[in-house]
């Protein structure tokens, strides 16, 4: 006869805790713990300041590139036009926009003298770029980043966890803007979205893709009216 007390020990691998699957199981829900912290801090209030300086320190000083995508609303008569092509811009206030779509054009800007070269038309418009540029529309205020803490009052918007959006009104009443939502992303503070709301609630979206860090040369916003073009003054007493 067995003695009783073997038949009360228990088959390995039926009721009997494997450690190994202890184990595993701990560093499931670490795993799952820790991504789980991870998602709560990226989905908590970003700090204002904190973007701000990232977005100073990203932009302030330096030349960069983009291709744009520009999306402009007419609320009134509710006609929506597209266009794209390639941006460059050079800190403090040097600009060029090289329009591919619906037609060709380039608006250059030295910071000082605007030209706006319609190629089709064989036309250049000139003028003075504080004077076209002074209500900081569109993506103008990339050429010097530093003006948009003197020039506005800026709040959080909508944020996820890649992106926050900046509010920017306007400290001066200016019928051209009434707001300036620009879309950052909280890892490089690349500004990857500019949408420019008016009075009138017609919009202006841009949108940067490809966005590249590196030095222009000041030629490049420089611009010679080419010989047998037509040469406009956006100011008549100006030429």
């Amino acid at each position: 006869m067995q003695n009783s007390s073997n038949n009360n020990r228990q088959r390995p691998g039926t009721n009997s805790p494997c450690p190994w699957k202890r184990f595993c199981l701990a560093m499931v829900l670490s795993v799952v713990l820790f991504s789980f912290a991870n998602a709560q801090a990226d989905t908590q209030t970003p700090d204002l300041e904190t973007v701000l300086t990232g977005i100073e320190h990203r932009y302030s000083g330096q030349d960069f590139t983009a291709n744009f995508y520009q999306t402009s609303r007419l609320a009134a008569i509710e006609i929506t036009e597209t266009a794209n092509g390639q941006a460059f811009f050079s800190h403090p206030g040097r600009m060029r926009w090289e329009y591919q779509e619906p037609e060709r054009q380039e608006i250059i800007t030295n910071g000082k003298t605007l030209w706006i070269y319609r190629t089709e038309e064989n036309q250049v418009v000139k003028g003075d770029a504080a004077a076209f540029f002074k209500t900081g529309g569109g993506g103008a205020f990339l050429s010097d980043i530093t003006l948009i803490r003197i020039d506005y009052t800026i709040t959080l918007g909508k944020f996820d966890t890649d992106f926050v959006t900046l509010v920017l009104v306007p400290k001066r009443q200016n019928p051209e803007i009434t707001t300036i939502d620009i879309r950052v992303s909280r890892t490089t503070f690349d500004v990857d979205r500019v949408e420019t709301t008016n009075t009138y609630g017609d919009t202006t979206i841009l949108e940067f893709k490809e966005i590249t860090f590196h030095k222009l040369e000041k030629a490049l916003f420089e611009f010679t009216v080419p010989e047998g073009t037509d040469l406009l003054f956006m100011n008549p007493n100006e030429g």
